[in-house]
């Protein structure tokens, strides 16, 4: 008699903002252990920007950011100053895993990954991400999933909105409403349809974080040690633990498992006040006095004709250059871009802390990153301080630094360093094994669900 082995599946446990000193070091997790006893676990470098969007997508496609012309949530629709795009699923314009899949016959179970909405066609089930307006949306392919969804869980969240909150007691308890619900419907979709590659994205995990940071990290400039959420982000891992538990008894031992995060985790010191500190030092100029209260960055305070630069604001910075014949009022002569941009990034490295003292600021230029720049690149992509630090675009601070979050509660930033946990049932693992960018992940899949990697993929199979 012939025995033919099953097709090989594949099951991705995403978590959104994993940080690999937790899981792999420091808290007792039982079920990702017995995962890497067996597997190949190591940190993940995130992409630049090291924030959710785009980082699943290049992970999951293989492409750096500017292949894919995203740079974070909102990106410049155009070379004016003010008009923006959202980048939800119609702004990744390169296939994924299971468009792949799909080209090869092979089913999906896509869950919650960022940039699902809107949705698209797919050989399997899909059910869109945090992006998702609400339930009232068409959020799942098959349009008739979303019935069998609202039936086992008619409360079914995308997202807790509003998590950059001080009522953190109400938020950790909707968090892990969020937490128990999409897992029990992932855990039932295992069950009961049929895939080859099946992947949930955990988005209250990085919620958790920027909400709750404090009280874990002693090192944070706000830690509570005492504070009866101090224990909150170790509870929170270990019930992610337990579920890993449970998708494990749903799947056999012939399928592969891959545990992964976008980025990770790290405490957040402060914001440099991006805009305040380009106008403090003539790059940028407005068209009256600084505002002596918090203001919002807006176009029509700028005064386009004497500007050069202005920012962007968030985990990271985005620089642009008011370039002659590119933007509407541009100054800086093309021909002059090169040395203008080397000597802003010079004076941005050179940025003090609150204390005068340096910070470890990186500049990138996307030219030097990237395999390719499409869309409308920042011009500089810059990181404070190690991501200790955020950017802060608001004006009216008086100073260069704040320890205010002009969007609200937060006190964590994004980490460069991600974590991926593999096992190949049909490979030996390696431990702990060398550091792998986040675009090795879709090759990976890919080989072992025995497609062929397609030749335009950057990342390479983890071995």
């Amino acid at each position: 008699m012939i025995f033919k082995r099953k097709p090989p599946r594949v099951l991705v446990i995403g978590l959104d903002c994993a940080s690999p000193h937790l899981i792999f070091d420091q808290f007792n997790l039982p079920n990702l252990r017995g995962l890497m006893s067996r597997g190949s676990w190591g940190i993940l470098r995130s992409s630049i920007p090291c924030i959710t969007v785009p980082a699943w997508a290049s992970m999951l496609s293989s492409r750096d950011p500017g292949v894919l012309g995203v740079y974070g949530f909102r990106n410049r629709a155009d070379h004016s100053y003010s008009a923006m795009t959202s980048a939800d699923s119609k702004a990744v314009g390169v296939k994924r895993i299971w468009d792949i899949l799909t080209d090869a016959g092979k089913s999906s179970l896509v869950m919650g990954v960022p940039q699902t909405y809107p949705v698209h066609p797919l050989n399997g089930h899909l059910i869109s991400d945090f992006l998702t307006p609400g339930r009232e949306s068409a959020f799942t392919y098959p349009a008739i999933l979303k019935t069998e969804v609202l039936r086992l869980a008619p409360d079914y969240p995308f997202d807790v909105r509003e998590f950059r909150t001080t009522e953190r007691a109400d938020l950790l308890k909707r968090l892990i409403e969020q937490t128990e619900t999409q897992y029990r419907v992932f855990e039932h979709l295992l069950k009961t349809k049929s895939w080859n590659l099946a992947i949930h994205v955990n988005i209250a995990l990085d919620r958790i974080h920027h909400a709750f940071w404090r009280f874990h990290d002693p090192a944070h400039r706000l830690h509570e040690p005492d504070s009866p959420f101090r224990h909150t982000i170790q509870h929170y891992y270990e019930r992610v633990d337990q579920w890993v538990g449970r998708l494990l008894e749903v799947v056999d031992d012939e399928t592969a498992v891959l545990v992964v995060s976008d980025h990770g985790v790290k405490r957040m010191d402060g914001g440099i006040c991006i805009n305040e500190w380009l106008y403090q030092n003539k790059w940028l100029a407005l068209k009256s006095e600084m505002p002596d209260t918090i203001t919002p960055f807006s176009e029509s305070l700028v005064d386009w004709s004497r500007t050069r630069v202005w920012g962007s604001g968030g985990y990271y910075a985005r620089l642009f250059l008011n370039v002659r014949g590119r933007e509407p009022e541009g100054v800086i002569p093309p021909e002059d871009v090169p040395r203008v941009r080397a000597e802003l990034a010079d004076a941005l490295r050179q940025i003090p802390d609150h204390e005068g003292k340096p910070l470890n600021t990186k500049v990138y230029i996307p030219d030097e990153i990237y395999q390719h720049v499409n869309g409308i690149a920042p011009d500089l992509i810059v990181y404070f301080g190690d991501l200790h630090w955020r950017a802060i675009g608001s004006l009216g601070y008086g100073r260069h630094w704040t320890f205010e979050n002009d969007t609200g509660a937060d006190d964590a930033n994004h980490a460069e360093e991600g974590m991926y946990l593999w096992v190949d049932p049909r490979k030996r693992g390696l431990g702990k094994s060398q550091d792998r960018q986040l675009m090795d992940i879709a090759p990976t899949l890919l080989q072992a669900l025995k497609i062929r990697i397609p030749a335009e993929m950057q990342g390479a199979a983890l071995s």
